[in-house]
């Protein structure tokens, strides 16, 4: 796999490089409330602008439907990037349509453009290869070469992902190498005691990496909405918790095939039991297989908090995917920051798997720096540990 590195080596001055990063930021209108994925893309666009480099910017930005959405525009973003780098970023039109093309054609050395939403255009998302590929050859001819920095859609066979990278010599930016060794430490040859904490909502997004980490893991510790789904898999009554019926079979399944593998499984004792779901509804704290029918589960309680904790203590590598609770509440963020103090605290090599689980990093305060690695893609992460190939990876190494 070439690098940005080698890239950098060969020189690139006066020359245009089509870079694909990840600036799919959350937006409250048009305000970013969580610029870490932008900051994290600075890196690589500052090595090629201070070496010369016309740098040509593709990123997506929601789930537009393949056409142009005003509350899906990159307008924002540009605006971001631009103060972050201390330089104006040009943003196109278009994709790369007449906007596009013009705004490329503007560019002095060590210049940025921003295209609109890649996803502005159908075929970026399209199962048919000649249509990815057409988009592919329209994005190539805005360019000489392809670095790809946007880890968190290299999962994705997408156009400017995958396809582009079959069109013109290309390289790993200096994030993505940084997530793929990080994920390699994972999976080849972890420190132990190995220890995971799964959170989030739903059971069903994560049951392929769950049934992978069981054959890997030393200790797993399993918290926020999908928690509640292997306490009713046990027998507890759960309320009006978040619940998915349909996998308790195979969570029953997980259960036993933890015991079997001497897999420490590790559940709530403990959760913040709430009247409904909002910021100020009243809750009581109480036993994990006591829930009152008439209540929901939307953090995990102190003992439990002190119990992951405890466990997190003598761990040398952790892997954390996922709050423990609602953590956009403040009074039902109390896990998810005890879970993230541990490691804070602790001498791990901790690695935050994205998503939600950085967001919150960054929301609750603390520093960044406290962990060994805050990844920028959830979901490219957990297909990465569930064992998946990733299309964005694996075409850099042809």
């Amino acid at each position: 796999m070439k690098t940005l590195a080698d890239l950098l080596a060969e020189g690139v001055a006066g020359r245009r490089v089509l870079v694909r990063a990840d600036l799919n930021v959350p937006l409250d209108g048009e305000t970013i409330t969580d610029d870490g994925r932008v900051r994290a893309s600075l890196p690589t666009i500052r090595q090629l602008t201070g070496a010369g480099a016309r740098v040509v910017i593709a990123a997506h930005l929601g789930r537009p439907k393949g056409a142009p959405e005003p509350k899906y525009s990159l307008a924002p973003v540009a605006r971001r990037l631009g103060e972050l780098l201390g330089t104006p970023v040009k943003l196109a039109a278009d994709v790369v349509g007449a906007s596009a093309r013009s705004t490329v054609d503007s560019l002095a050395d060590g210049e940025v453009a921003l295209l609109e939403n890649i996803r502005f255009d159908a075929r970026e998302t399209s199962k048919d290869e000649a249509e990815r590929g057409a988009l592919a050859d329209e994005l190539a001819a805005l360019a000489t070469v392809f670095v790809s920095d946007g880890f968190g859609v290299v999962h994705r066979k997408q156009a400017s992902v995958y396809d582009v990278a079959k069109r013109l010599p290309h390289y790993a930016g200096g994030l993505v190498l940084a997530e793929v060794e990080v994920l390699r430490k994972l999976t080849e040859d972890p420190a132990r005691p190995y220890v995971v904490v799964l959170g989030g909502a739903k059971v069903s997004d994560k049951l392929g990496v769950i049934a992978n980490l069981l054959t890997k893991v030393d200790r797993l510790l399993i918290g926020g909405g999908m928690a509640y789904t292997f306490l009713k898999a046990q027998g507890h009554e759960v309320g009006n918790s978040l619940l998915q019926e349909d996998q308790l079979e195979q969570v029953s399944g997980f259960l036993a095939e933890a015991e079997k593998r001497g897999v420490e499984l590790v559940l709530p004792v403990d959760v913040l039991a709430a009247t409904g779901f909002a910021p100020d509804a009243e809750f009581e704290v109480v036993k994990a297989d006591a829930i009152p029918a008439d209540r929901e589960g939307l953090d995990i309680g102190p003992e439990t908090r002190e119990l992951f904790a405890a466990k997190l203590a003598d761990a040398a590598t952790v892997f954390w995917n996922g709050p423990m609770g609602v953590f956009e509440f403040e009074a039902f963020s109390g896990g998810t920051r005890a879970v993230a103090q541990a490691l804070v605290d602790g001498d791990s090599f901790s690695v935050v798997g994205g998503g939600d689980s950085a967001a919150a990093v960054r929301q609750l305060g603390l520093p960044e720096d406290g962990f060994s690695h805050i990844s920028t893609g959830g979901g490219a992460s957990l297909e990465f540990l569930e064992g998946k190939e990733l299309p964005g990876v694996t075409v850099l190494e042809d």
